[in-house]
């Protein structure tokens, strides 16, 4: 499903309006009877509705929605927040044919906190004040109001999005509604979706307009959400005489003294990935714990450095068992000594054809390259920032490359804060992408799927409940067992990214709090699959 931005929603509406020959009116009576229906499914015990109208098209929806309501039953009591300012056309209009229904309105002033008192005995509070209309901060008294309106005791349902927040902007800008719920219509905006802006949209749902998106110049754009009703299609069923060498061979480069825990995680991630089989390359030290908590995968034993890390001697042995292997996957737990680091930014450049899955100290060895300047491209402050350098080390391999940082990961290829990373997701995943030739996967509350092309994908599933040691680890694993299946490598980090929130949203359903631990997590990935498959 895409996602719009803000200057693609208004377009939506235009061409809508211009280009189809559908009168806003009609829209706008579209958008009530979508609001109407919502609000029966989801907020069936409220009878008292107040809705607080603006001057603009989100006010000419919440009066059209007060007509469906009243015809439906609903006690509704209509305040109107233009302030001083002239109602649009089909607002007015709007406004004209409720109040010769006789529908009780109170025209907010100066007093309006007097004129607004009977909204306290509503049961539910509708926002119709903006929509996605807004681009700066609110300013008084609409800010002073929409507090007001946040204090409220009843629910509160936001008309296509909030007031107080811009459409294509993952932060708020001011003051805003604090929505239970918000209807947005034709296809969801990025506020809707990215936090911390989606905190405070409530549960969205997304209406028909009567037009049909796909058609319009917008369907086209380079951001979407993942839902399972796509991905699932992409997961074929596996043939009754299939074998376990058909679905690949992944090894896994991981773990160091004290950090076994890693590569198992990994391990597991792979295996109940689907895998047809998974080596885990590791230091002696880890090795026999390896082979207890994860016995369905080999193991490679390898001599470690003084730091307990794999060490540069490693090389050979390892170039000679990836060539034998279809997809490796490196990084999780194997320290941060300078062997290691260049052990992986060997391993990465001599297996330039073979795809490969770079997590945790893998990445940071490529922070490292770029720090030392060993990376392809890395310049100093004249030249621009250190740490692409890294990134463009990336960009001389073949095979599919797939990154799962997060914020603090990507802060060092990119050489920027953590800070400015968190500032602007899409943007840092995006630069991420184009720098390295890589698919970026961007881990956080909303993951982000970024591609060299500019597309970028948002996730969905996944809570708070995963934020916990070792949830990485087992996505590694998961990414590298679709990449060994044959997947398409931009859906392989989709349907994985999809899947480990899945399994932590159905480990969460089955009572799994506050935490859902790693290894928890891998053993809800079967269930995740059958849920996937049931979309």
């Amino acid at each position: 499903m895409r996602v719009l931005t803000a200057a693609e929603a208004r377009a939506f509406d235009r061409w809508a309006i211009d280009e189809l020959g559908v009168p806003a009116m009609v829209l706008m009576e579209n958008a009530a009877l979508a609001l109407a229906e919502a609000i029966g499914s989801s907020f069936g015990e409220a009878r008292r509705i107040a809705i607080f109208c603006g001057p603009g098209s989100n006010g000419g929806d919440g009066l059209a929605l007060a007509r469906q309501l009243v015809t439906r039953g609903y006690e509704v009591g209509i305040f109107l927040a233009n302030f001083g300012r002239a109602p649009s056309a089909d607002c007015a209009q709007q406004l004209a044919i409720c109040r010769a229904m006789g529908l009780a309105t109170f025209d907010l002033a100066a007093d309006w906190q007097e004129s607004a008192e009977s909204a306290f005995t509503a049961d539910l509070v509708v926002d119709a004040l903006f929509g996605t209309g807004l681009e700066r901060p609110l300013r008084a008294p609409y800010d002073e109001l929409v507090e007001w309106m946040n204090a409220l005791p009843a629910p509160r349902l936001a008309v296509d999005l909030p007031s107080g927040l811009d459409a294509g902007r993952s932060h708020p800008i001011g003051p805003a509604i604090q929505a239970d719920a918000t209807v947005t219509f034709g296809a969801p905006k990025i506020a809707h979706l990215l936090q911390p802006a989606a905190e405070w949209v409530g549960e969205l749902s997304v209406a028909d307009l009567g037009v049909p998106f796909d058609s319009s110049p917008c369907a086209g754009g380079n951001l979407e959400v993942l839902t399972g009703e796509d991905l699932r299609h992409g997961l074929p069923a596996r043939a009754s005489a299939a074998h376990k060498g058909e679905f690949g061979h992944v090894l896994l480069v991981a773990g160091s003294r004290g950090k076994a825990g890693a590569a198992i995680l990994a391990a597991r991630g792979a295996v109940r990935g689907g895998a047809g089989l998974v080596t885990v390359a590791t230091v002696d030290s880890a090795w026999a714990a390896l082979a207890s908590a994860a016995p369905e995968a080999m193991s490679l034993p390898l001599a470690e450095d003084a730091s307990g890390g794999l060490p540069f001697a490693a090389l050979a042995r390892l170039l000679t068992a990836a060539r034998e292997r279809d997809v490796l996957a490196l990084g999780p737990g194997l320290g941060q000594s300078p062997g290691t680091f260049k052990l992986v930014q060997r391993l990465v450049v001599e297996l330039a054809d073979l795809p490969l899955v770079l997590d945790a100290d893998g990445l940071n060895a490529l922070a490292a390259a770029a720090a030392s300047g060993a990376g392809a491209g890395a310049k100093g402050a004249k030249g621009g920032r250190r740490g692409a350098g890294g990134l463009r080390l990336l960009a001389r391999r073949r095979a599919a490359t797939i990154l799962t940082p997060h914020p603090g990961e990507l802060a060092r290829l990119l050489g920027c804060s953590t800070a400015e990373v968190e500032a602007d997701r899409l943007a840092s995943v995006r630069r991420a992408s184009e720098l390295s030739g890589a698919i970026v996967v961007l881990k956080g509350s909303r993951s982000l799927v970024g591609l060299p092309s500019g597309e970028v994908s948002i996730n969905t599933t996944g809570n708070p409940g995963m934020a916990s040691g070792g949830s990485g680890d087992v996505l590694t694993g998961l990414i590298a067992a679709r990449l060994a299946q044959g997947d398409d490598p931009a859906f392989a980090a989709q349907v994985a990214v999809h899947l480990h929130g899945l399994a932590g949203d159905l480990a969460v359903a089955a009572g799994v709090a506050p935490a859902v631990p790693a290894g928890t997590l891998a053993e809800y990935l079967p269930q995740a699959y059958g849920k996937l498959g049931q979309a």
